[in-house]
């Protein structure tokens, strides 16, 4: 071997191991990170085992339904994390939720399984698309645009079939074990789902330029237009794939209910915006995780079931996730001001 040919070698022997070394201590930062987040967890999850009656909380079955009713917001709170990273905000995805629902049980019958699932993603999309139209395309806030979309998805699931729910039959197999297959006896299939979309969700938005630009327009819109960003696309973008989201979640939990209810998802954006924010994503925008959004929905989920389980009156469940809310948005506002 020449020397020049050992002196390359050596240079890309150096170059791989500074470059591996930088992801060892970019993972080893996000995961101080999420420290905190998982103490929470840890933390949340002993308290219930002690004040939960019988010591049913931490049992096996109880974990498993634990999951499964958080796959649903966390699925939600995956897509709001991207509206939210630019600076936006969806309040109209717990409407979707349950137009996705009538929509696709609707035509169960007429298209099929198959067309049920597409039809309801569709809806969401539709939805989506909406919202990030208005969203970039006019001067209007997107809480005020979302809004609106809000009460025209909630009415028009009220108004589908009369405000009565339509129930899904027992032979539509393949729909229902959307929401209670269970792989190997004891995995739920939302679960599966929820990882999938994780998955995507953290490629799309770690790993991909798309992803820069979100983190680049939440940061510095501004910035981002003169460094050639179409912003208006990204946000349309975005929004779609909130309302894609939206549909997925409608469907799982209208086959978790073997019913499509029109009065479904009321109260959960607020429960996927409590997620995203418990999970890091900054309403300034520019920050944000799609693992930390996860850890978000499960000390949600927790709170929801361990509260319920230990008997607390629903009132007071409001006031300690508001609680919750406030703490972690004063937490990232104290960090920013510690920050600058």
């Amino acid at each position: 071997m020449s020397s020049s040919e050992h002196r390359d070698q050596t240079a890309n022997s150096n170059a791989a191991t500074s470059q591996g070394h930088q992801l060892l201590m970019m993972l080893f930062k996000a995961g101080q990170g999420f420290l905190p987040l998982l103490a929470a967890i840890v933390v949340l999850l002993v308290v219930f085992s002690l004040w939960v009656p019988q010591g049913r909380f931490l049992r096996f079955d109880n974990l498993v339904d634990l999951a499964q009713q958080i796959a649903v917001n966390a699925i939600l709170a995956f897509g709001l994390t991207l509206v939210i990273l630019i600076g936006g905000i969806d309040l109209s995805v717990g409407a979707v939720v349950a137009v996705a629902g009538v929509v696709s049980v609707s035509l169960l019958t007429p298209a099929g399984p198959v067309g049920g699932l597409l039809s309801g993603i569709a809806a969401g999309v539709l939805f989506g698309l909406f919202n990030g139209l208005f969203a970039a395309r006019t001067a209007m806030p997107p809480f005020i645009v979302t809004l609106a979309t809000m009460l025209m998805a909630r009415g028009f699931a009220l108004g589908f079939n009369e405000s009565r729910p339509l129930p899904i039959s027992e032979q539509q197999h393949l729909f229902l074990a959307l929401g209670n297959e269970r792989w190997w006896g004891w995995l739920p299939m939302p679960v599966i789902l929820m990882f999938v979309v994780l998955i995507f969700s953290a490629i799309l938005l770690h790993s991909t330029r798309f992803g820069q630009h979100l983190f680049a327009i939440g940061g510095n819109r501004e910035a981002a237009r003169l460094a050639g960003i179409t912003i208006a696309t990204h946000e349309v973008l975005v929004y779609v794939f909130c309302g894609a989201c939206a549909g997925l979640a409608g469907i799982i939990h209208a086959a978790q209910l073997y019913s499509a209810e029109p009065a479904a998802g009321q109260g959960y954006e607020l429960n996927a915006i409590a997620a995203v924010v418990l999970g890091g994503t900054s309403f300034s925008g520019g920050v944000g995780s799609i693992p930390g959004t996860l850890l978000g929905a499960i000390i949600i989920g927790i709170l929801d079931k361990g509260l319920n389980q230990a008997g607390v009156h629903f009132s007071l469940q409001y006031m300690v996730k508001g609680g919750v809310i406030l703490a972690a948005v004063w937490y990232d506002v104290s960090r920013r001001r510690l920050s600058r």
